[in-house]
């Protein structure tokens, strides 16, 4: 199982190129699945997660080709088996956004109830619940989400759907769905996170007809079929984020290019806030810090505000920042699972049910720490960037699910951080 070795202490300046986004490449992967034309994807990013989606359609039929150029050549007019198993996606919870392109298109599907990590309850409720408005029938049966449509239909109908709770995957699931159902379906409530409009608009290039997205009320219009199509990967906002957080905490100076601030807004106010200087730029974004940063405050919530996937990242950063800092996790129960590790590398953070206070510290000391999950991953790196000494982070293989070569970047901006196998 591979490791990351990192001595700390080091400036981090230069350069680098953002991926594009693991979020808006899953369901792009799986938009794929709603035509039989061939569809072309830029800028997809080398994860784990990618790499499991690819096998999963590959599976099911699709042909998918990555080309030296960074592009990704997808064909599912040859699939042949509508269905998502286990032992494909027990490690990705993104494998239910198969259920709605597969249903749309076949009228049936099995797919199986989603993995990943384990950082609280991903209920797939609110998928059922807007799929069967939309005229499937679903049972959960052996682990399986086993769909059809409903008897006298040919397609999915359109329909309003209205989810209980604000929810990006499902967001996706009907946004695809509804491109091929008969008549208009409105979304409210819906998600309105960048991937979503990206998503959409790779949609539209394939003649699907949506208005209103990256709001909270989207409406498709149906249509018959959809064609091929060539679309770009949008930037990673999360990676983005990750890494203006470790050039924060490291004191550096770095371009991250293809970063876009306006993804980012609510954690570029806090590092603001902090103290760091942040410039968008035409393709990118400048980060500098300089001097011990002051520990800030805040509180996860929906786009557009503080993600929760960036939590973990920025309470490094508050850990060896002066002050005291609240951070309240409003998302996911079980996400400070990263906060004993943060202390096995000396900071003091101490937790109440779902707020963590954190008092900075001058200085942290490097150990061998565990990840627990994807962002619990990126903020152990950060902490190990700054860390006096040596800090072994095990269990990378979740920072293999989400971010495309981290330690090459970290390297080519000045980190002393090596792999070991």
């Amino acid at each position: 199982m591979d490791k990351l070795r990192i001595r700390g202490g080091r400036r981090l300046q230069g350069e680098i190129e953002i991926s594009g986004a693991k979020n808006a490449a899953l369901p792009e992967l799986c938009a794929c699945l709603l035509t039989t034309e061939p569809v072309t994807l830029r800028n997809v990013p080398r994860l784990q997660d990618v790499a499991t989606m690819l096998k999963l359609i590959r599976n099911m039929g699709v042909q998918a080709e990555r080309a030296d150029d960074g592009l990704l050549h997808l064909n599912a007019g040859p699939l042949h088996t509508p269905e998502a198993p286990y032992e494909l996606v027990k490690t990705m919870r993104a494998s239910v956004l198969a259920l709605g392109p597969l249903l749309a298109r076949f009228g049936h599907a099995k797919v199986s109830l989603p993995g990943g990590c384990a950082i609280g309850s991903r209920p797939v409720d609110q998928h059922i619940k807007g799929l069967s408005a939309m005229g499937a029938e679903i049972k959960v049966e052996h682990g399986y989400m086993v769909a059809r449509l409903a008897p006298g239909l040919t397609r999915l109908r359109g329909a309003r759907i209205a989810t209980d709770m604000v929810t990006v995957t499902g967001t996706e699931n009907f946004l695809m769905a509804a491109c091929l159902a008969d008549g208009e379906t409105i979304l409210e409530n819906a998600a309105q996170e960048p991937e979503i409009p990206d998503l959409a608009e790779m949609l539209i290039a394939m003649g699907a007809r949506i208005e209103g997205h990256g709001s909270s009320r989207i409406r498709i219009q149906g249509v018959a079929r959809l064609h091929g199509a060539t679309h770009q990967v949008v930037a990673d906002r999360i990676e983005t984020g990750t890494f203006l957080c470790a050039v924060a905490a490291t004191g550096g100076d770095v371009l991250l290019r293809h970063g876009r601030a306006e993804h980012l807004e609510a954690v570029v106010e806090k590092l603001r806030d902090a103290g760091v200087t942040v410039t968008p730029l035409a393709d990118g974004i400048r980060v500098q810090a300089n001097g011990r940063l002051s520990a800030q405050s805040f509180r996860t919530t929906e786009y557009p505000g503080f993600p929760t996937d960036m939590q973990a990242q920025f309470m490094a950063l508050n850990a060896v920042s002066q002050g005291t800092a609240k951070v309240t996790e409003t998302i996911f129960e079980n996400r400070f699972m990263h906060v004993n590790e943060l202390v096995r590398l000396g900071a003091n953070i101490q937790i109440d049910g779902k707020v963590a206070l954190v008092e900075g510290v001058p200085q942290l000391s490097g150990a061998t720490v565990m990840a627990t999950d994807l962002r619990a991953s990126a903020s152990l790196v950060i902490a190990g960037l700054v860390a006096d000494g040596d800090t072994l982070v095990d269990r990378i293989y979740h920072l293999d699910r989400g971010y495309d070569q981290m330690e090459s970047k970290l390297r080519a901006l000045g980190a002393d951080i090596q792999r070991v196998k």
